[in-house]
């Protein structure tokens, strides 16, 4: 897959909801087409290490990219405005596969729901099931329903949606899909695996690792896979994010 790096128009930056903004980039689709699941590394002034941001859309010229305030870095990020450039390396990383004919459920945990939203566009009337801590911390949901998913929502708390846990949510529709993608934290990503595996249904997941260049080449971001009955090492940025989950040893 080609990537480059390229100094990207910033066109907004706005907060969304508790600490999550939504930065969107002016970019040339043809020059360098991106993938569903793939990501973008932002570089952030005085900083030496970019930050890895999932590819939230891509369309129409525009470059999505929906992150949380975590550190010093990404609140840099939150402080950028319209009009300046930013420094971008993408696409990167192997995103997720999607094939016409089949019906997914994609499913989004937290600040793992932003790249579920380029999927959805790429799949017939999708099952998107997104999950959050609380009420303050959802996000594009009408975004989806646009996309012609049909959303279903779940909160820790009950205060947005229905209570309790995506994979809640996934026992009782699994019957109506015929493929998983998910992203989020590894504990869900973990429960969803397995829920999947004892129905025998396919599954792909998105891992969130630290990373240091984003294309292979510090070796940072290894992760143990399955393969050939073996156990051996992966890199996130590179062969991933996305991985089969029964491959992924959590």
């Amino acid at each position: 897959m080609k990537y480059d790096v390229k100094q990207l128009p910033l066109i907004s930056n706005n907060q969304i909801a508790d600490g999550i903004f939504d930065m969107r980039l002016a970019y040339n689709a043809d020059e360098l087409p991106v993938q569903c699941g793939q990501f973008a590394h932002v570089y952030v002034p005085g900083k030496t290490l970019r930050r890895p941001i999932s590819v939230c859309d891509a369309a129409d010229g525009v470059l999505r990219l929906v992150y949380q305030v975590k550190g010093e870095g990404t609140r840099i990020m939150s402080r950028m405005k319209a009009g300046q450039d930013v420094d971008v390396l993408f696409p990167l990383g192997h995103g997720f596969t999607v094939e016409s004919g089949k019906r997914y459920c994609l499913i989004g945990g937290g600040i793992g729901v932003p790249p579920m939203l380029y999927t959805a566009k790429q799949c017939k009337a999708p099952l998107v099931i997104t999950g959050f801590r609380n009420k303050d911390l959802v996000i594009l949901q009408n975004d989806f329903e646009a996309a012609g998913a049909q959303l279903l929502l779940c909160t820790d708390d009950g205060t947005a949606g229905q209570k309790g846990f995506v994979t809640d949510l996934l026992k009782e529709h699994l019957d109506e899909v015929d493929e998983v993608c998910a992203c989020g934290p590894t504990p869900m990503l973990k429960a969803i695996a397995q829920v999947c595996a004892e129905a025998g249904k396919p599954c792909q997941v998105s891992l969130e690792e630290r990373m240091g260049c984003g294309i292979g080449a510090c070796l940072v971001c290894a992760v143990k896979v399955r393969k050939d009955g073996q156990e051996i090492m992966r890199h996130v940025c590179k062969d991933g994010p996305v991985f089969n989950a029964e491959e992924v040893v959590f």
